[in-house]
């Protein structure tokens, strides 16, 4: 499989590669000859043989700093934060109505959809070359885009992935200055099989359903055809610009 290496990226780094959307995108990079750091809390990463692992704590600075400290002797010029979180650990799924609102709760979703990949982003993006390509990249999602909530609910979910799209678009506007040949992008993978979706699948529409090997297929083409022109954006799986 090595023999359809792309071009670029040279080498990939995934915070998350243990979830399903990072560990299907880390094969699937793997699979196409590029070497690929993956990390997760407690090493678990997709086996394959161009796929080395590596620890963080999405709530733990510390441990970001450290896991970035290890990539600035061979910096990747792909780096893609698929972590996230939509029902917590505890079992509280997300609000139906803002009478379900509890700050301890938001607090924690927070933390996992905003503040974590922010400080990845604040470790890492330093890291870049000022003169050559590369991107870095957020799983966010649809519903974090203002003008498309038809629905309203699931209220941290959508606000940290809607302040996740601005902590984006901030950091795109902040390198371009210095690094023009860097992008910056927020990701919507669709709904996926995974065990983020799974309390959630029943009375979905036919077709709408997608399997983690197609999802992240279409991630990474996506991540592979960004320009800088589209740094900032929030990009769905097919490519599209979705809208703030």
């Amino acid at each position: 499989m090595e023999r359809n290496k792309p071009a670029w990226p040279r080498r990939a780094a995934i915070f998350g590669a243990s979830g399903g959307i990072g560990a299907a995108v880390a094969r699937v990079l793997a699979d196409r000859g590029v070497p690929v750091l993956g990390g997760s809390r407690g090493g678990a990463v997709p086996r394959h043989h161009l796929v080395t692992p590596f620890t963080f704590d999405l709530t733990d600075e510390a441990s970001i700093a450290a896991a970035a400290a290890l990539m600035a002797d061979d910096v990747p010029d792909l780096v893609l934060v698929a972590t996230g979180a939509l029902t917590l650990d505890d079992g509280t799924a997300p609000e139906k109505g803002f009478k379900a609102l509890d700050p301890a709760a938001m607090a924690q979703a927070l933390a996992v959809n905003t503040i974590g990949p922010a400080l990845v982003a604040k470790h890492v993006l330093p890291l870049m070359p000022r003169d050559g390509r590369w991107t870095f990249a957020a799983l966010s999602a649809r519903v974090g885009s203002v003008s498309d909530n038809r629905l309203g609910g699931w209220h941290s979910y959508r606000a940290g992935k809607a302040a996740l799209n601005m902590l984006v678009k901030n950091f795109a506007i902040e390198m371009a200055r210095t690094h023009p040949q860097g992008t910056v992008l927020a990701l919507h993978p669709g709904t996926v099989d995974t065990a983020l979706s799974a309390p959630f699948q029943k009375g979905l529409p036919e077709g709408q359903l997608r399997k983690r090997r197609e999802a992240a297929v279409a991630l990474v083409d996506v991540l592979l055809a960004a320009t800088p022109q589209q740094s900032g954006a929030l990009l769905g799986w097919d490519g599209q610009e979705i809208a703030p």
